[in-house]
């Protein structure tokens, strides 16, 4: 049982304005693993009072590029130290399997703000052009105080994701983790305080939705980054659009893989299948509907079937396992409701749809297949969120394409063929911000985000420090 008692505010730990507390639940065991204070009205205004000061009138934002850099890059190597805790707070808050919380959870922080850090070296953040009168300077300066708000899913990897982009922009923070994953942003809290990060710059509060609105509609907050669920989103767009507050919002995704004739499935199966239940199917980019053409329909949905059949799934303590639990009973109770709903209208269960066996306690799903799907049935247009799959037939090319598009999502999406040109063509048609042909990869140097409902704006990459800036234009007669 872990017990914290401060939040992380202006470089301080600082005791909390209420005695509220969230209680953090093992998935794997429905026991409280760990306590922590609740942010309240008076934490979040004190959080984003310190970055305030922090931008106003602090260092940070004045810094020259190569001192924001080493900064970085400092925080980051504190990250790489503290690789094994992480892995371990996030398997027990969240139940990432402890192998994949380690590739997956502990590594990608310290890679991506590596490459912020990177690309910010070089970055043009100041250009001379040619105007129409004379000289022109083009300077892409920080937007200003930055509310992060993070899902519980990949929670320090995205909190770096937004970080990175954030610091390297000259941004001062304040990082809102999701209630049910508050463990590893104690671990940045406590890095900061060892590497001596300049105070104000990274805040830190743990807050339910309530209370995490008022950071979105904070009149010192100059922009909001979001990650989490379309239905958040929009709220959250709604209310920057009342302050004509910029925002950034990486939502939900329902991306179709389409395997293509000339593709062999024991590439395919074991390329494609694990990415559609990565983290027990909680990725918003995981590839869930698989686009199988008619004419080998039935041996790729019976290859599917054994490969799911044989994925371990159990406690995430265990280095073996590939699957754990869901975070939460409520979202175990919404995957099971959308598995009732695929049966209810007509898809074929092939494998899965309950709980594993052997597994009488935790929020376990079985990895699950559904066959015989078409793309207007519930379970192929809404995100589920968890280890369920569904196989859509198709009879040519242009059917594929046209059904990954008929979706209101525009997230990810990939392509399974010999021919990496065809595979290339396909790609420039799908309606998706990110796209993989034979693999799936995000990329920390090329931009990731969604078309339609998956989204506004773009991280990683250049494009991801863009996001947090302004451009101003100084015109010189």
């Amino acid at each position: 049982m872990q017990t914290h008692d401060r939040l992380f505010i202006g470089g301080e730990w600082v005791a909390p304005s209420s005695t509220e507390t969230i209680d953090v639940i093992s998935p794997a065991t429905e026991d409280v693993v760990a306590r922590v204070p609740a942010a309240k009205a008076a934490d979040i205004d004190r959080a984003v009072a310190a970055a305030r000061a922090a931008f106003d009138r602090g260092p940070w934002p004045r810094l020259t590029i190569a001192e924001r850099v080493d900064w970085i890059r400092k925080l980051s190597q504190g990250l790489q130290a503290r690789m094994n805790d992480v892995a371990l707070a996030v398997t027990t808050e969240m139940g990432c399997p402890i192998t994949m919380s380690t590739m997956a959870q502990a590594l990608p922080p310290g890679m991506v703000l590596d490459k912020y850090a990177e690309i910010a070296s070089t970055h043009p953040f100041e250009q001379d052009r040619a105007g129409l009168f004379g000289r022109v300077i083009v300077r892409q300066e920080p937007v200003g105080v930055c509310g992060l708000i993070v899902p519980w899913n990949f929670p320090l990897a995205i909190i770096a994701f937004k970080l990175g982009a954030a610091l390297a922009a000259g941004c001062t923070t304040v990082v809102k983790p999701a209630p049910e994953t508050p463990l590893d942003a104690y671990i940045l809290g406590e890095v900061c305080e060892q590497i001596g990060f300049p105070k104000g710059v990274i805040n830190i509060v743990v807050a339910g939705r309530e209370d995490s609105e008022l950071l979105v509609r904070h009149p010192d907050v100059d922009k909001i980054s979001f990650t989490g669920n379309s239905v958040v989103g929009r709220r959250i767009a709604s209310i920057c659009g009342e302050q004509l507050k910029r925002c950034t919002l990486e939502l939900g995704g329902k991306s179709a893989a389409i395997v293509l004739e000339d593709a062999d499935p024991a590439m395919v199966v074991p390329g494609l299948v694990p990415n559609g239940i990565l983290n027990t199917g909680q990725a918003c980019a995981a590839q869930t509907r698989l686009l199988i053409p008619r004419s080998r329909y039935r041996e790729y949905v019976d290859a599917i079937g054994d490969f799911l059949r044989a994925v371990p799934t159990g406690d995430p303590m265990d280095p073996t396992m590939q699957l754990g639990p869901l975070v939460a009973e409520r979202q175990r109770e919404r995957v099971l409701g959308y598995i009732e709903k695929g049966r209810a209208e007509g898809a074929r269960l092939v494998v899965g749809g309950g709980r594993p066996s052997g597994l009488g306690k935790g929020w376990y799903v079985e990895p699950t297949l559904f066959a015989d799907v078409a793309n207007d049935m519930t379970i192929a247009r809404e995100e589920i969120f968890g280890p369920v799959l569904v196989a859509i037939p198709y009879d040519s090319q242009e059917d594929a394409v046209r059904i990954s598009n008929e979706s209101d999502y525009g997230l990810s999406g990939s392509v399974w063929t010999k021919d990496i040109d065809r595979g290339i063509e396909i790609a420039r048609q799908v309606r998706t911000g990110t796209y993989n042909v034979n693999g799936f990869i995000i990329d920390f140097g090329a931009p990731f985000g969604g078309y339609k409902a998956s989204g506004i704006g773009r991280e990683f990459g250049p494009e991801g420090i863009a996001c947090f800036s302004e451009y101003k234009s100084i015109a010189i007669f």
